[in-house]
């Protein structure tokens, strides 16, 4: 379909009445946020001794990651004018990197909860092609458009979206050495290692650019979007990362030789991620309880409840790698604070979804 048909013009040309499809052409690409909240919830429950809440969750992301492809699909046919201009959008583009994470942190569930590895591969290979897609896409495309927003405007944590993408595929490759042949163990910890560099290397420039902007520009309670959390979660998915890779050098002997190097990344990482969490809190209590700013539901606060399970796996398996029991009670304080975001969250998107049900078909 041609990229210069109108959201109205697609409607109609599909059957659908504009006014009852405008929720469907106004999703918003990180709507894949509720797959990845989802998914790590439910790993973390599972890393934790929950199995049955564990299964419970794998069984509903089953559901919502199908279902949330369809929607897209949809979207994408039907306004595709709408469509293409949040993927060539600085402040929406980063969204569509939840479809990286989303199916990646799925792959991990298949693989965890269900032994089922053709599932994960398959979400491997379908993550790949995403990601090689979305990231030389998203940033080729922004980097040679001729009108651009102010920094000021154009940036925000999620752009760390990316890399959430990078660290989850990273996460997901090292799960999948040990299922890989002889002749392909090595290329894909290795693989696995550069991504998890290469994330690590674009936190740095990313977070530098939304340090900048908070501190040298005037910081609205608007502009405290739920996805900066995501300034957190991207710090504890590349920890929780470096923990995968510092098991798998047991496997991979050339990898012993970066064993100072993964442990010290890893710490740093965690504690980067640890720095985030009570000046987001204060942020969150000066946003609402001193500016009163309205709260109420948006597709955007599933990128607030990620980090907080992000946090709670990757404590716990800092904890494990490293041999630091101590940290083991506060990733259980996390994931029940997971959890009952989680539950808040969802309970939310409900209530949200029944009401526009009232009015339109689509969610």
């Amino acid at each position: 379909m041609s990229l210069r048909f109108s959201g109205r013009r697609s409607a109609v040309h599909s059957g659908l009445r504009p006014g009852k499809a405008s929720a469907l052409a106004a999703m918003s690409p990180a709507y894949f946020g509720v797959v990845m909240a989802t998914g790590i919830v439910s790993l973390a429950a599972d890393m934790m001794g929950m199995a049955s809440l564990a299964q419970a969750l794998f069984g509903l992301n089953v559901v919502l990651y199908a279902g949330l492809w369809v929607l897209t699909l949809v979207r994408a046919v039907c306004y595709s004018q709408r469509f293409f201009s949040d993927l060539f959008d600085h402040v929406r583009a980063w969204g569509f990197f939840t479809m990286v994470a989303a199916s990646c942190i799925l792959g991990e569930q298949f693989l965890g909860l269900a032994a089922n590895e053709i599932m994960g591969w398959a979400l491997w290979a379908v993550s790949l092609l995403l990601w090689c897609g979305l990231t030389y896409t998203v940033f080729v495309a922004l980097i040679i458009k001729t009108s651009k927003p102010s920094i000021r405007r154009g940036i925000h944590g999620g752009w760390l979206l990316a890399v959430v993408a990078t660290q989850a595929l990273a996460s997901l490759t090292i799960l999948l050495v040990p299922q890989a042949g002889a002749a392909y163990k090595d290329g894909l910890a290795f693989f696995s290692l550069t991504m998890w560099l290469w994330g690590g290397m674009l936190y740095i420039w990313m977070a530098a650019l939304i340090f900048y902007r908070d501190m040298f520009f005037r910081f609205a309670p608007a502009d405290l979007v739920p996805p900066y959390w995501i300034n957190m979660g991207a710090m504890a998915i590349s920890a929780l990362t470096g923990t995968s890779l510092i098991t798998l050098a047991a496997q991979v002997p050339y990898l012993t030789e970066f064993a100072g190097f993964l442990k010290g990344f890893t710490v740093l990482f965690w504690a980067t991620g640890t720095w985030w969490i009570p000046m987001l809190v204060v942020l969150e209590l000066w946003r609402h309880g001193y500016k009163h700013f309205p709260l109420k539901y948006d597709a955007l606060y599933w990128g607030a409840v990620f980090p907080l399970g992000m946090y709670a796996a990757s404590t716990h398996q800092v904890g494990a790698a490293l041999g630091l029991d101590f940290l083991r009670p506060i990733a259980t304080v996390f994931l029940y604070l997971a959890l009952a975001a989680w539950a808040l969250t969802f309970a939310a998107w409900v209530v949200t979804a029944a009401r526009r049900l009232r009015r339109s078909p689509w969610l």
